[in-house]
């Protein structure tokens, strides 16, 4: 469900509030959280819609949309309120087009382009407000990451299901066709970690 986070009137226009929802990782979060430490998984939401970032082996867009609060294989920690946006769903679905060309799935890396970045990347285009610093600081703390975090978490990938051109109108649809190399493959990156219950944003 929604949680009744719907659109609300504001200066002079229809405004939606952007949520970051946070996950843990491991269950190490349960002591690091006090700390302001923690391997956290996150995802934006707005228009009842969570957008997140995971890694795959191909070239295509890593983005992948889904129910908030609902992200499979990771434990619901949080949701923050980031701030506000003007953008209506179809402006944020062209942002996150935008977004896609950098956020390839075999460009993800734990400590350099998570799901974190994404994020914030997201945030500040979406309300001009970062994340809070302390979900994505063990990334910045970089080497220090490879003795925290688990070994099984450093190749932490996000699968695409094959329901991926019900979530995208087929005018984005044809724009990504000839906007992206990779339009000519009608195939979808095999199911890697939980990903029953999410699609893709993008076509491969």
């Amino acid at each position: 469900m929604l949680c009744g986070k719907s659109p609300v009137k504001g200066g002079g226009g229809s405004t939606a509030a952007v949520y970051l929802n946070v996950y843990d990782l491991t269950a190490i979060n349960g002591y690091a959280y006090w700390l302001g430490l923690g391997v956290y998984h996150s995802g934006v939401e707005v228009h009842g819609v969570e957008y997140a970032f995971g890694a795959h082996e191909y070239p295509s867009t890593g983005i992948f949309e889904g129910e908030p609060r609902q992200c499979e294989g990771f434990t619901f920690r949080k949701s923050i309120l980031i701030g506000w946006t003007d953008m209506s769903p179809t402006q944020v679905k062209v942002l996150m087009e935008q977004l896609a060309e950098k956020y390839r799935g075999n460009a993800y890396n734990l400590i350099s382009k998570n799901c974190n970045h994404f994020c914030n990347d997201a945030c500040i285009k979406l309300t001009s407000n970062p994340i809070p610093n302390w979900i994505n600081r063990l990334a910045r703390i970089g080497f220090l990451c490879k003795c925290i975090i688990p070994v099984n978490l450093n190749s932490t990938k996000v699968g695409h299901n094959n329901k991926v051109q019900d979530n995208v109108g087929e005018g984005v649809k044809k724009k990504l066709k000839s906007s992206s190399n990779s339009s000519s493959s009608s195939s979808s990156p095999p199911p890697t970690v939980a990903a029953a219950s999410r699609s893709s944003l993008l076509a491969s």
